[in-house]
Order: structure tokens, then sequence, then C-alpha cells
């Protein structure tokens, strides 16, 4: 371009420079900045050139109004960088399980970028000038199909817009961050997430094109960046219409696409959206939504015909409608509670944060509320619930939703399976919010995270504090009810964590032989052991009842040794796995070899002498048993069945046998040998030993040896092979020893048969009707 003016002047009419130039050419005022170039608002530019004495050469160049400088005011087209059509691919279907997260994402920036004003306006309070107040708008248009979020933060140049929206490997994050840490005056404070990175392309999962118009307080001008999802290249813009400049901010505009207009630009889906994913974000956030108020208006009321208004009738009566309106509401009024002080919150506040956020109705049992820092840091308050699951799906699910992930304050997820609570802990519900997830990768993908690893392990340990708090307390009302209500979770604990076993093992709680109503601990039993015992004895039944009438319990009772009853499926499973306790062994008294400190000599004498009686029977049972012994726990049944050592119990073989899916040959190898234990001081098996001796063939021993082996299978807590077998031999015994006992002669018995045999001989005459009918007979005719 020609210079249109060249000219000298003096210092003094540099200082008093006016547009002279401007009227020739129909500009508007002139703009001085400092000592560099001169800039006419409208296009002349005013370059000083070099200063002689006291005179400046000062040249100015003019451009036409109507036509803004192309460097300035063009639209510009850029392709993306780093494979963007590959990335967003990956980011729609990867990166996304669900569409609504692109709110959260977008709502998310904004906070970050109303932070990031926030703390750089700490050291240039100028950035804070205009703008208005820091908060979020979000408006949706059900009609025209779009979403509008708006923020008054930094925003953004025209440099930024590139760097920052061009390349989704680059986040506003990662800069920020590098310049905190290269800049160690302005503070240490990296707690900001930046403007825009992955989460701003989530806008695409219901967007078929995006519109941001950004204004930073860097610049004057106001750039508008526009993209649509099939495409490989975006646009940026100067923002010429002055209806839609903003004083600083960003203005995200989403055009949605035709299958999510209906759901997305609903103004209630958005609130519902903001309330779920944002309701703790630190700014204000409020949504374009309907409401209603009264309002009074003047009725139009005639007066009849005939009839003559009075002045009192003559003014209007009023009467009151309903009327619809749009305004803005503030969508996220709840505090975070967990940012405050413990000191500064009361008993109350938890329960009433509790019932809001889980959508409870009772009370919880406990809670605790703590900051872990160090290698990671995170914030969290966790609460035992009042009562178990109602629903029978939930228990055992770890897919509960009861822990509500935030990062920044803002809802990630609740969708977990696993990674923050193990399986046996998914009861306990409860908030955690950190500022270590690397969340502009990817804040659906936690699950790899080292972070949440380190935050599990924090959090189990806190559950277990407040669970021993309970237990420990003097009322045992509270950990009453968190047993009867978790008990089993407890138990599946010691199952399925070996490394916590020790945490675990003394909040158990078991009946016992002589505590059949109120449950004990381990602690408890071990303090009440005497001197001489050296092992915890258990016995696992279906039944609290069953297990008191249990045959292998006899002797341990006579000897005052406490035994506890495992009456719950789960019971003998975790008891086995925890093995031993305070160096104590556990030890099931249904199983052989139980040692209880008898005498050695007496054992040895009975032994000898029923060695006989055991070859006998052994030879009667065959392969039903594995061997028949002299029993060391009976003192008043006759005989026992008892597992082996490295078999199942029979209760556990009971549980196997009723699971649906079973294996029956694992069943069958896992059964183990049966032992056949006999009680020398019984009766029956003194008469059984004189029989052996003086009549081993006679066939109502041998039968009685088979009753009292299948009557022993029942009492040990087996399943006879068949039962109406059993009983059809019980019947028989019982005709045997009930004959004639009270007074039933033979000549009753032998003239009952007689009358049943002269009944079989007897012909029975048959009769037939009469034809002749009396006189009588009403139907004659």
């Amino acid at each position: 371009m020609e210079p249109a003016l060249a000219t000298t002047l003096g210092a003094s009419s540099v200082a008093a420079l006016r547009p002279c130039a401007a009227k020739a050419t129909g500009l508007s005022s002139v703009a001085l900045r400092g000592s560099g170039s001169v800039r006419c608002a409208k296009g002349v530019r005013w370059e000083p050139a070099r200063i002689r004495g006291r005179l400046l050469r000062v040249s100015c160049d003019a451009a036409v109004a109507e036509k803004p400088t192309e460097e300035d005011s063009a639209e510009e087209k850029f392709e993306y960088q780093a494979e963007v059509s590959r990335l967003m691919d990956l980011i729609v279907h990867s990166l996304y399980s669900h569409k609504e997260v692109f709110l959260r994402e977008l709502v998310s920036n904004a906070s970050d970028a109303l932070d990031k004003l926030r703390f750089l306006g700490v050291t240039d309070s100028a950035l804070l000038s205009d703008g208005g107040e820091l908060e979020i708008r979000i408006k949706s248009d059900p009609d025209a199909g779009t979403i509008t979020v708006t923020d008054t933060g930094i925003g953004m140049t025209k440099d930024e817009l590139k760097d920052c929206l061009g390349t989704i490997a680059q986040s506003g994050t990662s800069k920020f961050l590098k310049a905190l840490k290269e800049n160690k005056e302005v503070g240490s404070d990296n707690s900001l997430i930046g403007q825009f990175g992955v989460g701003f392309y989530s806008a695409f999962l219901v967007a078929e094109k995006v519109v941001v118009s950004t204004k930073s307080p860097k610049t004057d001008k106001q750039y508008v960046w526009e993209a649509d999802a099939d495409s490989s290249s975006y646009v940026i813009k100067e923002e010429t219409d002055p209806e839609k400049l903003i004083t600083r901010g960003t203005q995200i505009t989403l055009f949605l696409r035709p299958d999510d207009k209906y759901e997305f630009a609903d103004p209630t889906r958005i609130q519902g959206l903001v309330k779920n994913y944002s309701q703790f974000v630190s700014f204000p956030i409020y949504t374009w939504q309907e409401k209603s108020r009264t309002v009074e208006v003047e009725e139009d009321e005639e007066p009849k015909e005939g009839e003559e208004a009075t002045e009192g009738e003559k003014e209007k009566k009023k009467k009151t409608i309903t009327e619809k309106y749009w305004d803005w509401e503030l969508a996220n009024e709840t505090k975070p509670i967990w940012m405050r002080s413990p000191k500064e919150i009361e008993k109350t506040e938890y329960n009433e944060f509790y019932k809001k956020t889980f959508n409870e109705f009772l009370d919880p049992l406990s809670y605790t509320h703590f900051t872990t820092e160090g290698e990671v840091e995170f914030r969290s308050v966790i609460y035992i619930p009042g009562m178990a699951p109602l629903s029978n799906e939930e228990i055992m699910n770890p897919k509960t939703k009861n822990i509500r992930l935030y990062v920044k304050r803002v809802f990630i997820s609740d969708d977990f399976d696993g990674e923050l609570f193990p399986r046996y802990l998914s009861f306990v519900k409860g908030v955690v919010d950190s500022n270590d997830l690397p969340l502009n990768v990817s804040r659906e993908i936690l699950q790899e995270s080292r972070i949440v690893r380190i935050m599990r392990k924090r959090l189990v340990r806190k559950t277990f504090d407040m669970i021993e708090e309970i237990s420990e307390k003097e009322d045992k009302e509270d950990y009453k009810k968190f047993w009867e209500s978790f008990g089993k979770f407890i138990k599946l604990g010691c199952i399925e964590d070996t490394g916590n076993h020790k945490r675990l093992a003394p909040l158990l709680r078991f009946p016992t032989s002589k505590n059949e109503q109120d449950m004990i601990s381990l602690d408890q039993y071990v303090e009440n052991m005497s001197e001489n015992q050296n092992a915890i004895y258990y016995i696992a039944t279906d039944s609290l009842q069953s297990a008191k009438t249990a045959p292998f319990l006899e002797k341990l009772v006579q000897k005052d040794i406490e035994v506890l009853y495992l009456i719950e499926p789960i019971d003998e499973v975790a008891i086995q796995n925890l093995q031993t306790y305070k160096e104590k062994k556990f030890v099931d008294i249904s199983k052989e070899d139980l040692e209880l400190g008898d005498d050695e000599k007496d054992s040895e004498e009975s032994k000898q002498e029923y060695t006989l009686l055991c070859d006998w029977v052994k030879q009667q049972l065959g392969d039903k048993v594995a061997k028949v012994q002299i029993s060391k726990r009976l003192s008043s049944s006759p005989c026992v069945l008892v597992s082996g050592k490295f078999g199942w119990s029979a209760n556990m073989e009971r549980l196997m046998k009723a699971q649906t899916l079973g294996d029956t040959s694992s069943l069958e190898f896992m059964r183990g040998r049966r032992i056949f234990e006999i009680n020398p001081d019984h009766p029956i098996v003194k008469d059984l030993n004189a029989a052996c001796k003086n009549e081993p063939e006679s066939t109502e021993a041998k039968r009685a040896v088979e009753l009292l082996y299948e009557t022993a299978l029942i009492s040990s807590g087996y399943t006879p092979e068949s039962p109406a077998e059993l009983g059809s031999k019980i019947y028989e015994m019982m005709s045997i020893a009930l004959g004639g006992r009270w007074g039933r002669s033979d000549t009753e018995a032998e003239v009952t048969s007689t009358e049943a045999d002269s009944s079989e001989g007897t012909v029975t005459e048959v009769v037939e009707p009469s034809e002749v009918r009396p006189e009588s007979d009403p139907w004659r005719d």
C-alpha cells in the first residue's frame, strides 16, 4: 500500500495529534499506543521514523474503513493435527460409555477456565476488572436444537484457539502446569486442570457442529472457532457481529444431532445432568428453566341487562392466574461437605448429606470424614448404612453405585467393579474427591490408575477403623445392628482378602455352646479358654438347634470346652480360610483325630477289648465306611459318623450338593472317607460286641448294624441314600419291639385272621330290583 500521508511534525504536534487525515479518508479517531506504532481504530496506522533534534518524522498508511485487513478479520481454515479424525473416533466410541458426559466435560472445562482466571487475577487484578461475576450459564433451545454453555473465565486468544482446539493431544492444562513449575514466584498451586483438551471433544458425542466464541483479557478481539463432527478441518475468524460480542470468557454452542436433539435439548434434562455431575463445582451454575408464578389480572365483566353497575362494581374485579415464564435458576446449591473442616460440621449435617445423596431414610450407623495427604491427596466422607440392602441383588454386588468419585468437585463415576472398595465392603457408601487423577486423558477409564489403587488401600483402612470403633463401644447395640446387617460381608472378606485377616478376624461374632443367644468374638473365646486348651473348636451345621443336639459335642460339653456354632453357609469356609487366630488352630469336631486330652491307658484297653467288634462291623458295612474305631467324643450316643481329616464335613457336603451348577464327579472325589466311631460304654454296642463273639452270623445282629449305621448318618448330618428303605427298617424294628407290649393277645389276632378268611369265602348275593310296583308308588300311572 502506498503511503497516503508523509509529513514532518513538531514534537508538540505529535502530542496533540488529531485525526486530520481521517477526515480526508472518512476514518474515525486515532488511537495512540505508547512509543510503537500508532493505529487508527478503523485502519489508519501511524509509524514513527527517526528523531532529528526536536522533530519527528511520521508516516501514515490509510485503508478503506469498510474493508478490514485480511490478517485480522478474514476467515481462516486450518487442518487438524495428530490424526484427529482417528482420535475423535476413539473418543466417541472408547473413552466415554455414556453420551451424557459431554455436559460434565464442558462444565468442568468452564470451571477450570474460571479457576485459571481467578488464580491469575491474584497477581494481575486488571484481568478481573470487567466481565462480571465468575459463573457458568447453560441455555438449551428445544426448538433450535442447541445447547449454549457460557463462562466468564479466562477465554482464549487466536493462537490459543489453534493450540488448544486444533490438537487433541495438547491441552491448556499441561502448558499451564509447566509454566507454574518453571515460575516459582507464581506459586505452587497446580490444582487446575486447564482449559480444553480431550474433554472438549466429547461435545461431538451429541453435536454435529460446535461453535466456540471466546474473548481473552489479553486481546481486544473476540474470535470464533467452528467445526463439524465429520470434518477434518476447522475455521477461526474474528467476531464482527456487535450483538454476539461478550466482555470476557467463552461461549460454546452445540448444534445437536437429530437423534439427540429431543433428549439433551430438554431444559429439565440439562438441569438433572448438572445436579448429578456438577452440583459441587465451586462456581455457580445457572440453567435456563421454565417457571410459573401467580399473578392478579383484571376481569372484564359486563353488567347484566337491566342492571346498572354501582360505583363500587364499576371497579374491575381481579382474579389470580398462573403465568409461565423463563428465567435463570441456580442448579448447584448444595455445598460439598467434604471440603469443609470436620470440626465445623455437626452430626446432623453429615446425616442429612447422607440421606440426600444416597436417598436413604435411616441415619447411618457411623461415618468418618478424613483428608489423606502424601503420595496421593484426596478427601472423603464414608458411611456405614443403618440397614442392609432390601434387594437381594444388591447384596455382595460390587456395582452398587455406593461410592461417588469426584475430581475437583466434578462427579466422575459411581460405576466401579471393585476398584475403590473390595466386594465384601460394597455396602459402604460415601464420596471421594481426588485432585490427582489424570482427567485430561480420560474421566471414565480409571481402573488401571496407580492412584486409584493407593486410594483403595487407604479407604479400606479407614473403613476398618470405623467398624472397630463401633465394636469397641460400651453400648453393644450398634455393633449388634451392624453384625445382623453386614456380618455376611465380613465373613466374605475372610475368604477373599487374605491380606486383611488380622483386621477381619476380631470383627467376627458367633454363638457358642456357652453363649447360644449372645454372640461372642474370637477374642472373648480365647479369654475363656482353659490353660490346657490348645485349639479353637467349632461345629458347622444348618441351624442352632441341630448344633446344640449334635453327638459330636457330648464329650466337649462334659469337659466344659466351649464350641463355636457355625450355622450360616458361609461360616465354615470363612473359618477354614483363617486357619488360626492368635496362634490357636481352628479344629472341626466332626472330623477324625480329635484330641481332647483323654487318658491313653483307658483308650488302649477299650481298643483291645473291641478290636474284634470293630473288624466285624467293618465287614458288615463294607465300602460304606473307611474304618471303624472307638470314639473319644461320645458319652451318650452309641455311634457317630465322622469325616476324614482332609475331606468335606457333613455340612460342606450338604452345601455342595445344593449347588445349582455343582459337579457330581468332584462331589464324589471331595466327599472323602467316612469313619464309623462307636461308644464302648453304650448298651447297644455292648450287645453287638456279645453278638460278635457268640453269634457272628446272626441275621438280627447284622440288621442291627445296618440300622445303626443309617441312623448315625442322620444324626451326624449326612443324608441317607435311600430314606424309604431306612423307614421300612425302622418300622420293622418297631413292630418287633412293640408286638404284644400293651396286652394284645394271640387269640385276638387269630379271631381277626379267621374273620378275614371267612369273609373271603362268602359269596355276596346280588338282589335284582323288583318290577312290581306297589300301589303307593307315586310314579305309577
